[in-house]
């Protein structure tokens, strides 16, 4: 498998299937991990960064985590790739801006990363489509023992895993779900929603994590704390506690929408669908508000002939460095607002 594989397919998480794929794009489940003995990464000298990575590196690969690995060396990679692994939402922003020694494994469906030298040791990550916290944790936990087999991890009796963030100290679990908020925003609740997810100590975070702007409704929620929280009570709050808080705050809002501002939520839908279909200049920001109706338009049956999971390979096949590969060529802004318009006009077009 090469890195290029993945450009020409969406990753499994975005198959738009699963339980309350509706509102839940994808759920993911992550362990901060430290080598014992080791410092973090903060403290590494840079013989000590170059070790890690290259004994990881071996580590990861030589487990057999999963049947097909592709490992990508992100200090070595190109900055269109950077970017492109980036928007699969396999590494974070600082793990591609990084300046060290650094890489990522990567599961042939893309339901597992394995991030070298992040802000921890190793970031383990697996993705699901939908709501499956609990499918995606049993995966994550045969993961992190196949691991733990090969290297002994930092580990207090008392604080549990040692991470370099005091949010991760303890079980090291970071479990979030990708939201799809589009009617919260339209009826202009979403501060009121994020209100209440402060007050059950939830994070919420944009498109891309930390930092990043929620492009196209789009919305990460996750939990804040590790520390004097089992993993199963972690798991049962935010799976059965916190998140359907959320998905029945959408949906009421959608079916608000319906029943008593109708002919306003169509003639916004399909706006947004005709002009997917005829735009000749459209930027990745306008793109994804677009994708963004006409998705909602779907899930609630006005929108007929575009199904979840194209409209879900288009968000991410529209992405910059997305586009650029699929064309073979690097843009500039101009050039890809051009060639993004063109690009789904065609793929509309098959439907």
């Amino acid at each position: 498998m090469k890195l290029s594989d993945l450009t020409h397919r969406a990753g499994e998480w975005l198959r738009g299937v699963g339980p309350m794929h509706d509102v839940v794009i994808s759920s993911r489940v992550r362990y901060a991990r430290n080598l014992a003995g080791m410092p973090f990464l903060s403290r590494c000298t840079g013989e000590q960064l170059r070790e890690l990575e290259t004994r990881l590196r071996d580590t990861v690969l030589d487990s057999r985590l999963a049947d097909e690995m592709l490992y990508v060396d992100v200090a070595a990679a190109g900055k269109l790739d950077r970017e492109l692994v980036v928007e699969r939402h396999l590494i974070s922003r600082q793990h591609a801006d990084g300046r060290h020694p650094r890489g990522v494994a990567i599961s042939g469906s893309e339901t597992m990363a394995v991030m070298v030298n992040e802000e921890d040791h190793l970031r383990i990550q697996v993705l699901r489509s939908g709501l499956q916290l609990s499918e995606a944790f049993e995966d994550l936990s045969r993961i992190d023992q196949l691991l733990e087999e090969r290297v002994s991890f930092a580990f207090h009796d008392r604080y549990g895993y040692l991470t370099a963030c005091p949010t991760n100290v303890g079980t090291g679990l970071r479990v979030s779900v990708m939201l799809h908020l589009p009617a919260l925003k339209l009826t202009g609740q979403i501060e009121k929603a994020f209100r209440a997810a402060k007050e059950l100590h939830l994070a919420i975070r944009g498109l891309y994590g930390e930092g990043t702007e929620a492009t196209g409704d789009f919305f990460q929620v996750s939990n804040q704390t590790t520390l004097g929280k089992s993993e199963p009570q972690i798991l049962e709050e935010f799976s059965t506690e916190m998140v359907p808080n959320f998905i029945d705050y959408e949906r009421k809002a959608r079916h608000a929408l319906l029943n008593r501002q109708a002919r306003a939520l169509e003639d916004r839908v399909y706006r947004a669908h005709a002009a997917l279909r005829s735009a000749r200049l459209i930027s990745s920001e306008e793109t994804m508000y677009m994708l963004s109706l006409v998705r909602l338009g779907a899930s609630l049956g006005l929108i007929k002939d575009i199904d979840v999971h194209t409209l879900n390979e288009l968000f991410l096949q529209t992405q910059p460095a997305h586009l650029q590969r699929l064309l073979n060529r690097e843009m500039d802004g101009q050039e890809r607002s051009a060639a993004r318009s063109d690009f789904i006009r065609r793929r509309l077009s098959q439907n």
